[in-house]
C-alpha cells in the first residue's frame, strides 16, 4: 500500500478521510477502529459491486466481521425511498443492531442512499463512505449530507448524518469510463471557483491530472467549510455553486443529464447571472476550463422551464432563492434573489452565446 493522506473533518463527531491507492483490500483493518461492530452491510450498485464488492467483503470477513452485500441497479433512478426501505428491510432481516455499521460503496447515488438508510435505521447507525468515483471522492462522500430524490425534485428527502470514516482508494478511478471521470471534474472546478485558483489551474491539466492532490485539496476546502457550518445554514451554501440551475436541469431531463454535466452547465449560467448583476464576469474563463474538460455547456431548456423547476429547490426560502455567484476568479459569495428577479436573470442569460 502506497503512502496515504489523512484529513480530519472536525464536525460534532470528528472523522478521518483517508486517501491513497490500494486501500480497498485493507477495508477490514480500517473498519477495526469502529469498536463494537460485528455485522457490516455493504450497499452498492451492480456496476461497482462487480468490480469491488468481493474485494471489500473478503477483507471484512478476514478481519472477523459478518457481512452481506446489498446491490441495486446503477443510476440515479435507484436513488429513491424504495431503495432505502429495501435496504432497511435487509438490515433488519440480518439482525443488525445499533452497534453495527453500513458501508456505502460506489459513487454519489449509493453514498447518498446508504447514508440516508443509516441515518434512519434504528434512529441512526454508523456508516463508512468508500467513494469509487471522482465526484463522490471530492464532494458527496464528505460532509454528511444524505438524501434521495422524490418526484418534486432532487435530494428533497434526507438527513445530516456524518460518516465515521471515508476511505478513498484512488486506484478505483482507473476503472471509470472517461465520461464518468469527467463528471467529477465539474465538482473540482466548483471548489476552485469557490475558493481556490490553484484548483482551477489543476483542472486545466485535464486529463493528465494528479488526482490524489486534487481530491486532497477539495476535501480540505470542504473540511474547513463543513467544520464551520455543519448543517448548511451559512458558509456551506457556497458549495451549491451551479447547483440551483443544475438540479433544475436534472429534474427536467428526468436525470438523463448526469449530475456533473448539469453542474457544469449550471455554473456557467450562474456566472452569467453574476455578470448581469454587476459582479465579476468569469463566464468566459469558466467556460474555457469546463469545455477543456469536455463538457457540453449548451442548455436544452428555456428560462421559464428552468425557473419553474428551480422553485422546488431546497435552497428556496421565504425571501427568495440563494444563488452562489462569482465575486472574482477563485472566490464566490452567496446572494438571495427574489423569485421574479431570478426569472428575469435567467431570460437574460439566454441571450449570451455558449
Amino acid at each position: 500500500m502506497k503512502d496515504t493522506v489523512c484529513i480530519n473533518v472536525r464536525t460534532q463527531v470528528p472523522y478521518d478521510v483517508i486517501i491513497g491507492s490500494g486501500l480497498l483490500s485493507d477495508t477490514g483493518r480500517f473498519m477495526a477502529a469502529l469498536t463494537g461492530c460485528r455485522t457490516v452491510a455493504v450497499y452498492s450498485d451492480d456496476t461497482v459491486d462487480s468490480l469491488f464488492g468481493r474485494t471489500v467483503t473478503d477483507s471484512l470477513e478476514a478481519a472477523g466481521y459478518c457481512c452481506f452485500r446489498h446491490v441495486v441497479p446503477h443510476g440515479e433512478q435507484s436513488k429513491n425511498i424504495h431503495s432505502v426501505m429495501s435496504f432497511i428491510d435487509a438490515m433488519a432481516a440480518h439482525g443488525m443492531t445499533r452497534d453495527d455499521a453500513v458501508i456505502a460503496l460506489g459513487g454519489g447515488v449509493p453514498g447518498d442512499t446508504a447514508g440516508f438508510a443509516a441515518a434512519i435505521y434504528m434512529r441512526g447507525i454508523r456508516y463508512v463512505q468508500i467513494p469509487t468515483t471522482l465526484l463522490a471522492a471530492v464532494d458527496s462522500s464528505v460532509g454528511g449530507k444524505t438524501a434521495v430524490d422524490i418526484s418534486a425534485g432532487k435530494n428533497l428527502a434526507g438527513a445530516f448524518h456524518q460518516p465515521s470514516l471515508v476511505l478513498c482508494d484512488t486506484s478505483a478511478l482507473d476503472t471509470l469510463p472517461a465520461a464518468t471521470l469527467r463528471d467529477g471534474m465539474a465538482e473540482v472546478v466548483k471548489y476552485g471557483a469557490v475558493k481556490s485558483c490553484a484548483l482551477l489551474d489543476m483542472a486545466r491539466e485535464w486529463p493528465d491530472c494528479n488526482f490524489t492532490d486534487i481530491i486532497s485539496q477539495c476535501v480540505e476546502i470542504k473540511r474547513d467549510i463543513v467544520s464551520d457550518d455543519e448543517f448548511d445554514r451559512g458558509r456551506r451554501r457556497l458549495l451549491n455553486f451551479g447547483h440551483t440551475v443544475g438540479h433544475a436541469m436534472e429534474l427536467l431531463g428526468n436525470y438523463s443529464i448526469t449530475h456533473g454535466a448539469a453542474v457544469a452547465k449550471g455554473m456557467v449560467r450562474a456566472a452569467r447571472i453574476g455578470a448581469a448583476m454587476g459582479l465579476a464576469d468569469c463566464t468566459d474563463a469558466l467556460s474555457e476550463i469546463l469545455s477543456g474538460c469536455g463538457f457540453d455547456l449548451s442548455c436544452p431548456y428555456s428560462a421559464q422551464q428552468l425557473f419553474q423547476a428551480a422553485l422546488s429547490d431546497k435552497k428556496r426560502g421565504t425571501d427568495g432563492i440563494a444563488l452562489v455567484l462569482p465575486h472574482e476568479w477563485g472566490l464566490c459569495g452567496i446572494h438571495t434573489v427574489r423569485e421574479d428577479s431570478l426569472l428575469s436573470l435567467l431570460k437574460m442569460t439566454e441571450q449570451w452565446p455558449v
